[in-house]
């Protein structure tokens, strides 16, 4: 089968791009968020292509006053992977690596036509590879971005004007649990764990980009850290060394009430990032860990649908509303001893036993 991909020189195999592989969870995703600079309104978007089971996804979600509207997408792709559009939800690369457009069109009251640009190079993490057993449960390449956000949301008629808000994109491709669940577990099973932390910051002349996968042990099995200037190249990127997240959690809950970050530049020097999450945003608006609009889940050839919740009242114990991105205020503290102040968001995901944390069990705190 020959599709548009087929037009350019990007083929990987003999195969034609439809195919991806072998793996029924091959993915391949955008995903970006945004926020004002005084973090009174965070929006985010994440749009899914998953070659082998056929389905195209979309999300759309924005944080304003303590209420989180969101739109979900989906329909049968018929193997074109480079229509990027889902009903009124499209994708347009502008330029490789630097800039994205997203367009939403009157879907189910919320609209908007939003330009991203980069403040530097993407990043690109390492590869995470996780395995259960001897099943393949994660193998996945991601890069990621900070940048400004220019151009407008609507919501129910209330129109949010979007001027150089900051933000960060992401894409990352891969394997990992897409659509239905393996109706057939590893055996034997073993308490499932993971602890995520991805905190991508903006200040006004820089952005820093740092995150970490750390085992029940506390001991890191992916991390990277990066500073990078405004219009740094691939080579102008700094690579932050000996990276250590330390956290104080909301008594009773796994909640960060405050993060620190502590690395060490190319000279040896120790640089530290404070965290004060402000409000919290939830992934699930987004389709991550949703209960029915989980990513590559099949909804008929065609499918929207629109919720609004309050993240703020919402309990932090179910388990559809781990996954989250909180908005915070970020001081950088130099080796010079100067300061400054900075925006970003401090996601989290934390599952099972995790013993820097005190955790035991899948969900105690």
């Amino acid at each position: 089968m020959l599709t548009w991909g087929d037009e350019y020189p990007i083929h990987q195999t003999p195969e034609p791009v439809w195919v991806a592989g072998s793996d029924r969870n091959f993915y391949d995703r955008y995903f970006f968020n945004g926020y004002s600079k005084d973090g009174s309104v965070f929006f985010g978007a994440a749009f899914g292509v998953y070659p082998h089971l056929n389905i195209m996804d979309g999300a759309f979600s924005v944080l304003k006053d303590g209420v989180q509207h969101s739109v979900h997408l989906s329909r049968v792709m018929h193997h074109e992977r480079m229509d990027t559009r889902v009903g009124p939800m499209k994708i347009d690369v502008l330029q490789p690596l630097h800039s994205v457009k997203i367009t939403l069109e009157g879907a189910e009251g919320i609209s908007g036509e939003l330009t991203f640009e980069g403040r530097h190079f993407p990043v690109e993490e390492p590869r995470f590879q996780r395995r259960s057993g001897s099943r393949t449960v994660m193998d996945v390449t991601r890069m990621t971005q900070n940048g400004y956000w220019n151009g407008w949301i609507e919501v129910d008629g209330e129109r949010i004007e979007v001027s150089s808000y900051y933000g960060t994109r992401d894409r990352s491709w891969g394997v990992r649990p897409i659509g239905a669940q393996d109706p057939q577990p590893v055996v034997p099973e073993k308490p499932f764990q993971f602890y995520w932390v991805w905190t991508p910051l903006n200040f006004e002349n820089l952005a820093v980009y740092f995150h970490v996968n750390e085992d029940e042990k506390g001991e890191s099995w992916n991390t990277r850290a990066v500073l990078g200037m405004d219009g740094a190249d691939a080579d102008g990127l700094m690579h932050l060394d000996h990276p250590k997240f330390s956290a104080e959690y909301e008594a009773g809950t796994r909640r960060i009430s405050k993060g620190l970050l502590e690395v060490t530049d190319t000279q040896g020097r120790l640089h530290k990032v404070h965290y004060e999450p402000q409000s919290i945003f939830q992934m699930k608006g987004l389709g991550y860990g949703h209960p029915s609009w989980g990513h590559g889940v099949y909804k008929g050839e065609y499918a929207i649908e629109r919720e609004d919740f309050k993240p703020g009242v919402m309990t932090w114990k179910e388990p559809t509303n781990l996954h989250i991105q909180a908005i915070s205020k970020v001081t950088h503290e130099g080796p010079d001893g100067k300061s400054s102040e900075g925006i970003g968001a401090l996601e989290q995901l934390f599952i099972g036993p995790h013993a820097p944390s005190g955790w035991k069990d899948v969900l105690d705190a």
